[in-house]
């Protein structure tokens, strides 16, 4: 499960974001999205797995981002020109609708 998480990170377009949900939707177990933050939360490679692109299903940034915690998510999502405010994002605007 841990390598078809971090191999979906690299398919998510610059500009955009997804929900742990949508990543546990994605590896077939629509309740795993605790495991997926888990799992993200060792990554390996944060400059070749993009995980700052993963929020909550609120857009809500993570509090425990295991790169330099939530100011530096927030700032690698703004260097994407994705608006942050008060630590969440619009997912209306900024989720990508990922196609299987």
């Amino acid at each position: 499960m841990k390598e078809r998480v971090f191999e979906f990170l690299l398919t998510i377009p610059k500009g955009k974001v997804v929900t742990y949900g949508q990543i546990a939707e994605y590896l077939g177990n629509k309740r795993a999205a605790r495991a997926v933050g888990n799992i993200l939360h060792y990554n390996p490679d944060e400059n070749k797995y993009p995980c700052y692109k993963v929020v909550d299903s609120k857009g809500n940034l993570s509090k425990s981002f295991a790169f330099g915690g939530i100011e530096n998510q927030k700032k690698k999502l703004e260097t994407e020109g994705i608006e942050v405010n008060k630590n969440k994002v619009d997912l209306n605007k900024y989720k990508w609708q990922e196609t299987k």
